[in-house]
C-alpha cells in the first residue's frame, strides 16, 4: 500500500477579491488544493487566471485593495488567512515561505551589491554574522552556478545577465532557509537553454535543503521536466490536478486539452498551431455553470448551467467536469490528446516490462 504524503499546506474553498472603482473583482473562485511535504508542484493555466494571486496570497503580498472572502490557507496547522499586519505576516515569509519572482531586476535593489543583499537574508534568517555571514554568501553563489564568488560578491545587479541576476534571486531565496520555496514565472525572460539550467538548480536546492516547490507558469512544456504534480488553473478555480504523468497523458477537463494542443511540440509541420478560440470570462460578473464552457466546443448544456464538482480519475487524479459524471455522454479528445494518451500507454508498458524483467 502506497505511503500517504504529509500535507504541508492545505488551501479550502479559498476566495480572493479585489475592490476596483467600486466592483468586486472575483479572482480566486473556491481554491481547493493540498500542497505536500517535499513535492514540486507546478500551477499552470493563462495569463489572468490567478495564478499569482494565489500564490501571494500564501504569502500576504496582494494589494491593500485585495481581501481574502472566505476560506482557509492552513500551513502546518496555522491559518494564514487570520495574519492581517507585515508584523504578523512577518514570521511567515522569508523564513517559512519564500519566493523567486519573473523579473530579477524589480526584486534585486539596484544600488545594493550582490553580497549585501544575500548577506542581508543570511543574517535575518540564520542568525549569521560578519565574515562567518559572508563566506554563507560565497557558499550559497557557488550552489546557484557563480564562479569567482568573492569577486561577484561586490557587484551590482547591472552587471550580470539575466540568467545569472536570476540565480541571485534563488540565492537569497535560499539563504532565508525556508521550507516552501514559490518560483513565480522563473524563466519567462530567458532562453531556452539557460531556462534549463535555472530549472535544474531550483531542483538541486530543492533535493540539498528538503524544499517544497511551487512553481507557477502558463507553460505545461517548462514543467514536464521538474513537476511531481500539476494543477491546472482557469478563472480563479483548479479544473484538474493529478501527478505529472496523468496531466500529460491523460487529461480529462476540456480545457486542459486545449492547453496541451497549444504546445509547440505538437505542432505539425506545415500546419498552424493550435490556438485556444474566445477569451476568459469576465470575473467582474457571476460565472454560472464551467468556466470554461463559452470557449469550448464540446460544452455539454449542464456546463452553461451548473459548475461541475471535483470528479476522481484515481486516487491521485481529479477534474472538475461533466464529462466525468457517469450520465454524461462520451466525448472523444482531440487528436493531439489522444496521440498522448498512447504514448502515455506505451510509456508504461515499457516500465511495467523493464519492472518485470
Amino acid at each position: 500500500m502506497e505511503k500517504q504524503p504529509e500535507t504541508i499546506m492545505q488551501i479550502d474553498d479559498l476566495h480572493f477579491a479585489f475592490t476596483l472603482r467600486g466592483q468586486l473583482l472575483h479572482v480566486l473562485r473556491g481554491i481547493t488544493l493540498d500542497v505536500y511535504k517535499g513535492e514540486s508542484l507546478a500551477i499552470v493555466g493563462e495569463s489572468g487566471s490567478g495564478k499569482s494571486v494565489l500564490v501571494k496570497t500564501l504569502m500576504g503580498l496582494n494589494d491593500g485593495n485585495g481581501y481574502v472572502e472566505s476560506g482557509h490557507i492552513l500551513y502546518e496547522g496555522k491559518d494564514l488567512t487570520t495574519l492581517k499586519t507585515d508584523a504578523e505576516w512577518r514570521g511567515i515569509r522569508g523564513r517559512e515561505i519564500a519566493m523567486v519572482l519573473q523579473d530579477p531586476m524589480t526584486s534585486l535593489n539596484p544600488l545594493k551589491t550582490i553580497g549585501w543583499q544575500i548577506q542581508e537574508a543570511v543574517e535575518l534568517h540564520q542568525d549569521l554574522h560578519g565574515e562567518e555571514a559572508k563566506q554563507a554568501v560565497y557558499k550559497i553563489l557557488g550552489e546557484v552556478g557563480i564562479a569567482d564568488a568573492p569577486r561577484r560578491y561586490k557587484q551590482y545587479p547591472h552587471e550580470f545577465s539575466g540568467g545569472m541576476r536570476q540565480r541571485v534571486v534563488i540565492a537569497v531565496a535560499v539563504a532565508c532557509r525556508p521550507k516552501v520555496l514559490i518560483c513565480d514565472e522563473p524563466t519567462t525572460a530567458l532562453d531556452v537553454t539557460i531556462q534549463a539550467q535555472i530549472l535544474g538548480i531550483i531542483k538541486e536546492m530543492q533535493k540539498k535543503y528538503g524544499l517544497t516547490t511551487i512553481y507557477i507558469t502558463h507553460d505545461l512544456g517548462v514543467v514536464a521536466n521538474v513537476a511531481d504534480r500539476i494543477a491546472v488553473m482557469y478563472a480563479g478555480d483548479i479544473v484538474e490536478v493529478g501527478r505529472c504523468e496523468e496531466v500529460f497523458y491523460d487529461p480529462r477537463h476540456p480545457y486542459t486539452w486545449a492547453l496541451l494542443s497549444s504546445l509547440p511540440q505538437l505542432g505539425v509541420k506545415g500546419e498552424p498551431l493550435y490556438a485556444i478560440e474566445g477569451t476568459p470570462p469576465n470575473l467582474f460578473q457571476e460565472v454560472k455553470g464551467d468556466a470554461f464552457a463559452p470557449r469550448n466546443p464540446g460544452a455539454l448544456k449542464i456546463d452553461f448551467v451548473k459548475r461541475p464538482p471535483m470528479l476522481a480519475v484515481s486516487p491521485t487524479h481529479k477534474a472538475r467536469t461533466w464529462l466525468l459524471d457517469p450520465r454524461a455522454p462520451q466525448v472523444n479528445p482531440p487528436e493531439h490528446i489522444r496521440a498522448l494518451r498512447e504514448k502515455g500507454r506505451a510509456l508504461k508498458l515499457c516500465e511495467e516490462e523493464g519492472t518485470h524483467a
